[in-house]
């Protein structure tokens, strides 16, 4: 897969390195390696003695793999990753926050047909707890 030159620019390297894993909702993420390093601090410091962390543990790291891009700024991705994303030609990349998901067209296009009753509810039950912001009421 050929990662756009705009994107590569965006992350400030010459060449960047990456990790990438499963996705929570088979899909990949494209990690910059920083950020990966971040991400693998908060999960090694799970604690250990608790079978659900080691399970989870476990899960995560399974299938991740770090990559470097090739002269054409191209990414080899694993038939195993692949498989696990439904990815068999055309992938949509799409940036969140400080990654890159990578999904199969077709799965990207269901997900998207797939948007909540009530976009409005979801976003109180997930913003609503801040704080800041502005307050008009």
């Amino acid at each position: 897969m050929r990662l756009p030159s705009g994107l590569i620019g965006q992350l400030g390297e010459e060449k960047p390195a990456f990790v990438i894993n499963r996705g929570f909702e088979n899909c990949l993420i494209l990690y910059p390696e920083k950020v990966w390093e971040e991400i693998s601090k908060e999960v090694n410091g799970l604690n250990q003695y608790d079978k659900r962390n080691r399970d989870f543990v476990r899960y995560f790291y399974r299938g991740a793999q770090r990559l470097e891009l090739d002269a054409a700024d191209r990414i080899l991705l694993s038939k195993r990753l692949l498989e696990y994303a439904g990815i068999d030609k055309d992938v949509i990349l799409v940036a969140v926050n400080d990654r890159i998901e990578v999904w199969a067209t077709e799965k990207y296009d269901l997900m998207l047909d797939d948007e909540p009753d009530d976009f409005s509810g979801l976003a109180q039950e997930v913003l609503g707890n801040k704080t800041g912001g502005t307050n008009m009421g």
